[in-house]
């Protein structure tokens, strides 16, 4: 199952795509943007932990590799929520640095949303940027998401608290 754009192809994760994944995750500026469960350093362990656990999620995938003339250049996902927000999904992501600003990832957001909307039973993808990522802020504006509020004060991230801005799509 591969899902196909004009700049990059989802598909779902591989174990061979651990060298590239723990190569471009070491990266402090990718994680000063991501959720502590996202370690620094990012090692080769750290890689193969995260797919295993990725491969063995039952169903259809819901997190897949970004990349570019098949190799994993980053990771995009849609995690399904559950109990009364079960129609709901957070999407999150990660490109590496030497990617950035290429239009790769809005892309790839694009991809993911159609996907997940086509595959899994749910009415809205949610995600929550840093208020100070403004170019993820703008790659889920691009991508068609809205904003839809400020949580202040929600996040505490490098010794920094700040707020969270919400994005939403529905279907």
């Amino acid at each position: 199952m591969e899902i196909v754009g004009k700049l990059c192809v989802l598909r779902p994760l591989r174990v061979d795509d651990d060298v590239s994944i723990a190569s471009l995750g070491n990266n402090r500026n990718i994680w000063l943007n991501v959720t502590n469960h996202f370690p620094h350093p990012y090692t080769i362990e750290d890689a193969r932990a995260f797919i295993a656990r990725r491969l063995e999620t039952p169903g259809p995938p819901r997190t897949l590799a970004i990349t570019l003339q098949d190799t994993a250049v980053g990771v995009i996902d849609v995690d399904l929520k559950s109990d009364v927000y079960c129609r709901t999904a957070v999407a999150g992501y990660w490109l590496g640095e030497p990617y950035w600003g290429r239009g790769i990832v809005t892309e790839a957001l694009r991809l993911i949303t159609n996907y997940a909307f086509q595959t899994f039973e749910i009415d809205r993808i949610e995600a929550s940027v840093f208020a100070w990522n403004a170019a993820s802020a703008r790659v889920l504006e691009k991508a068609g998401y809205t904003l839809e509020g400020r949580h202040r004060k929600a996040s505490f991230k490098d010794g920094k608290v700040t707020d969270d801005l919400v994005y939403a799509v529905v279907r």
